[in-house]
């Protein structure tokens, strides 16, 4: 057979195919409905009018929590849209509080892999996601113990810049901030050092509850022993203390340093956290966060 020759697939199985296709993409949309439906507004933090005449989300509502646009949505629920990719997919599941088992069939549906957990793209419990939502005035994001941020709040944007483009390796926060001086920005100079410590100590106890053959974190800590001396300095050095609480000095183009206390609410496997800010006592930083609503999302590019 010549090498350029492409398989004949024959017109029958080119239909079972396409008919397969097809009945995945309208399960899909059918799936995604039905979910849609079982959500009251108010359990995803949007007021419910008194001229409502769903008793689910609507379709324009599911869009904005999973931000897409309104007429790709609208596709999806048709089964007659392009196949979503895994960002959207994992947008979706977080929009409509899926479970782990729910999220994983969407997956299937859209014949897309899995995420494994930690990626960006990672399952976040619908349990932390609804406290994250109800934290409405302060700064909070759910981040793995990878330090990857799964999703951010709009003040969380704000203070911290909007991290949800970032893939790979790029995707964790510890990992820019030993390879990429841009991402030192976020804190004064003087407390790089401390900050190096502390994130080298929490990476440390992450990984020992890891199994020994997870490729994720692997990759990681070979990387940032590889490219980063600091980083294999302190490393050699073993402390280990997960990062629960912390008071930290954050730095905002528009706000100048804020003064915070950092605490850390954990998933029952550790996998997860949800990390939210509150003003440090005897500082003016109050004023300041209060000010980050009304200033809104900076060019944070970096942070």
């Amino acid at each position: 057979m010549p090498g350029d020759a492409v398989p004949c697939v024959p017109a029958p199985a080119r239909r079972r195919l396409t008919t397969m296709g097809s009945s995945k993409s309208a399960e899909l949309g059918a799936f995604l409905r039905s979910r849609r439906e079982r959500i009251r507004p108010e359990d995803v933090g949007l007021v419910s009018g008194p001229r409502r005449r769903v008793s689910g989300l609507r379709r324009d509502e599911v869009a904005q929590l999973a931000g897409a646009s309104v007429d790709y949505y609208n596709e999806l629920e048709r089964g007659a849209g392009s196949q979503p990719s895994e960002q959207m997919l994992a947008a979706l599941a977080r929009a409509l509080r899926l479970t782990a088992d729910e999220r994983d069939h969407i997956f299937h549906l859209a014949d897309r892999p899995v995420p494994r957990s930690g990626t960006a793209t990672s399952h976040v419990h619908p349990g932390m996601l609804d406290l994250l939502t109800r934290l409405t005035s302060t700064p909070a994001q759910v981040i793995t113990d990878l330090h990857v941020p799964l999703v951010q709040n709009p003040l969380a944007v704000a203070l911290l810049g909007d991290q949800s483009g970032l893939r790979g390796l790029e995707a964790s926060f510890v990992y820019r901030w030993f390879t990429d001086p841009e991402a030192r920005r976020l804190y004064p100079e003087q407390d790089h050092p401390a900050q190096s410590r502390t994130f080298v100590a929490d990476l440390r106890a992450a990984l020992a509850r890891r199994d020994a053959k997870d490729t994720e974190a692997g990759s990681l800590l070979s990387e940032l022993l590889h490219r980063s001396p600091e980083f294999a300095e302190i490393w050699a050095k073993h402390a280990v203390a997960f990062r629960r609480d912390d008071r930290k000095r954050i730095n905002h183009p528009s706000l100048g340093v804020l003064e915070v206390n950092c605490l850390n609410l954990f998933s029952e496997d550790g996998r997860q956290r949800l990390l939210w800010f509150t003003p440090a006592l005897g500082t003016d930083s109050a004023d300041k966060l209060d000010m980050l609503a009304v200033i809104g999302t900076q060019d944070l590019a970096g942070r």
